[in-house]
């Protein structure tokens, strides 16, 4: 396994930063949520959030996907 199976691990992680143990407060994933649902960041709570990951758990992995290909191609042109 190289470092970059874990990218979506890490994504997620560095997305959660001082929201670990409560990542629907989380900023960064309330905009998202935001972005991809309509619904109002402010109004979001942890099952608006939940309900939304469930829901759209595939498009997720495949936005995590995604962004461990992003990374690894960036690695490459270093």
């Amino acid at each position: 396994m190289d470092r970059f199976t874990f990218a979506p691990i890490v994504f997620i992680w560095n997305a959660t930063r001082g929201y670990r143990l409560r990542p629907w407060r989380s900023p960064y994933v309330r905009w998202r949520v935001e972005t991809y649902s309509g619904k109002k960041a402010e109004t979001l709570t942890a099952g608006d959030v939940l309900h939304f990951a469930w829901e759209s758990r595939w498009e997720l992995l495949g936005y995590l996907g995604w962004t461990g290909h992003v990374q690894r191609e960036a690695h490459r042109s270093r």
